[in-house]
């Protein structure tokens, strides 16, 4: 992190230190990413990583679906770090490689599966113009429902968020970690 010096947990403030501690003890199991830099403002921080719990972890949109949305969110914003973080569990959750790797390089993958198109449609467009056309909102909204649908754009606008952060303050994956846009 070139633009934030690095935090230690004894030279936070005891705002800083609730908001890490919760970090550290919730389903990430850790402080990293855009934490670091948001713990700069404990406040921010806090209000953010409870978004971020029920985004992802919470939220009416499968795992999986969110993995895919999350990589075209990072790609988009070119978020290195949140590459680096979310590829690996998008092949867990069972994103084939090829998406993967066609995605990382802005290109429109072959899919095999309906819903994994309609969320990458539905999540390209947003990003690129800010609102989706009724063609492209149709399928999401039949696939994941009013609620999906509207939790879906939650996702987008969450990792956006983070994206930025990551790219503002210059947070970088280990450099030995291939990113397909760097490559």
């Amino acid at each position: 992190m070139s633009r934030l010096p690095e935090i230690s947990y004894d030279n936070l403030d005891a705002a800083q230190k609730v908001a890490y501690d919760r970090i550290a003890s919730g389903a990430r199991g850790g402080v990293g990413g855009p934490f670091k830099a948001l713990l700069t403002s404990a406040e921010l921080c806090g209000r953010v990583e409870q978004v971020g719990v029920f985004i992802r972890y919470e939220c009416s949109v499968p795992m999986r679906l969110r993995e895919l949305a999350i990589l075209c969110v990072g790609q988009h914003w070119k978020a290195a770090y949140e590459w680096f973080a979310h590829a690996p569990i998008a092949a867990k959750q069972g994103v084939p490689q090829a998406v993967i790797d066609a995605i990382g390089q802005g290109q429109a993958p072959a899919f095999d599966q309906d819903a994994d198109r309609a969320v990458h449609d539905f999540v390209r467009v947003l990003l690129r113009e800010g609102k989706v056309p009724d063609a492209i909102y149709a399928p999401v909204q039949a696939l994941l429902g009013d609620k999906g649908a509207v939790e879906l754009t939650g996702l987008v606008g969450y990792y956006s968020l983070l994206a930025m952060q990551l790219n503002v303050f210059q947070i970088a994956p280990p450099p030995t970690v291939p990113i397909p846009w760097l490559g």
